[in-house]
């Protein structure tokens, strides 16, 4: 898409996403929990750290690339789990991980995904990650597992910050369901988008196709949201992780972690790698942005594992400040669904250009060649959070 190219922030993604996609699946991807204070604060806190330029620094053969558990990447970027990415487009999923395959960064599926573990397997060849919510019906999700190990998934992500469903006051406003509802309010909304409306109709998956089918007993449409809602288990503990492990027989990454206890406890537990993630600010409203923690947890646990970040990383800056910080690597879900939105795979590939170039561009005036040599060096100091800025 031409008009793509003329797209040079991920914001203006967004704005173009805002216009393509009925109401109440725009706001899904761009709505955070109660006052949506930690939402905001998972960007604006990026925007307070200061960049230490440098120059008169030979520039020459620089580098993006390294390693995230062990996989070669082009960049220290993987594509985050995101719900209700087929209904931002149809067959979002699968777009976002095509577009992920030929980029050359890991792409992650989430359980509640409208495209399933075999649609992504079917279509791509490069191995995937798949994220894992913990429910009730145990024997479900060990069957889930099971079908991640069939498809060949290199890496489990185990979420565990959704015991419980923080509210969301747009969703309950917008009626949001999946597949929609159809009444006047939600038919008025897509009237709005024919183009989307028209892409829906030509396939098939309008649904969470991980779980429909699958799952014990019958489960229409109409009651499936609900049946997920009540299937988040709150006795879901540390001990977990050891059962999963058990059953996928590959590493494990937990995700959700804000605390460097927790951090310490999910390595005690057997995690693979730690994704300092707060759900964007979509679960506890008032908990602190992740940029904001990164150093107490790579404090901890950065010399024992990977820690990566996710949740507010809207450019290629925000990925060179979490590196600096000592992030092995940073997780991007909201762009990943506004270039769903705005363009299907040609829209996430710009995204992903948007951001390398960025980066690249970023640690070149910051006098770095190699993203590998990105650390505190590059930022001022006064910007780092004191060691103890959340004592318990």
């Amino acid at each position: 898409m031409a008009a793509l190219d003329k797209i040079l922030t991920v914001d203006e993604m967004k704005q173009k996403a805002r216009r393509s996609v009925p109401k109440m699946f725009f706001e899904y991807a761009d709505s955070g929990s109660y006052t949506e204070g930690t939402y905001r604060d998972n960007e604006s806190d990026f925007n307070r750290i200061k960049l230490r330029q440098k120059v008169a620094v030979n520039l020459e053969g620089r580098n993006l690339s390294t390693e995230m558990l062990g996989k070669a990447v082009t960049m220290p970027v993987a594509i985050a789990p995101a719900a209700t990415g087929g209904m931002q487009i149809a067959d979002g999923e699968i777009k976002a991980a095509k577009a992920a395959e030929a980029y050359g960064i890991p792409f992650t599926l989430s359980t509640m995904a409208v495209c399933s573990i075999e649609d992504i397997a079917e279509n791509t060849s490069a191995p995937f990650w798949f994220q894992l919510y913990v429910m009730r019906d145990r024997g479900f999700i060990e069957r889930l597992i099971d079908r991640a190990k069939a498809a060949e998934c290199s890496a489990l992500v185990l979420t565990m910050d959704l015991q419980i469903l923080g509210q969301r006051h747009k969703d309950i406003h917008n009626g949001l369901s999946t597949p929609p509802k159809f009444t006047p309010y939600s038919i008025w909304q897509m009237m709005q988008h024919p183009i989307w409306c028209a892409r829906m109709l030509g396939t098939r998956r309008h649904t969470f196709r991980n779980i429909v089918g699958h799952v014990d007993g019958d489960h229409d449409l109409a009651s499936l949201s609900a049946w997920t809602a009540s299937q988040f288990d709150p006795t879901l503990n540390w001990a977990d992780i050891a059962w999963v492990k058990q059953r996928f027989g590959g590493p494990v990454i937990v995700k959700g972690v804000l605390d460097p206890d927790d951090a310490q406890a999910a390595l005690d537990h057997g995690a693979d790698a730690i994704i300092v993630s707060n759900h964007g600010g979509r679960q506890l409203d008032g908990a602190p942005s992740t940029i904001r923690v990164l150093p107490e947890i790579i404090e901890r646990v950065g010399h024992k594992t990977e820690v990566y970040l996710d949740s507010g990383i809207r450019s290629g800056q925000d990925v060179l400040k979490a590196m600096a910080y000592g992030a092995k690597g940073t997780f991007i879900g909201r762009p990943m669904l506004y270039g769903l939105g705005a363009g299907g795979e040609a829209g996430v590939t710009r995204v992903l250009d948007i951001i390398a170039k960025e980066l690249d561009t970023t640690m070149a005036l910051c006098g770095e060649r190699d993203i590998l040599n990105v650390g505190l060096h590059n930022i001022y100091s006064n910007d780092i959070p004191p060691r103890n800025a959340y004592p318990r």
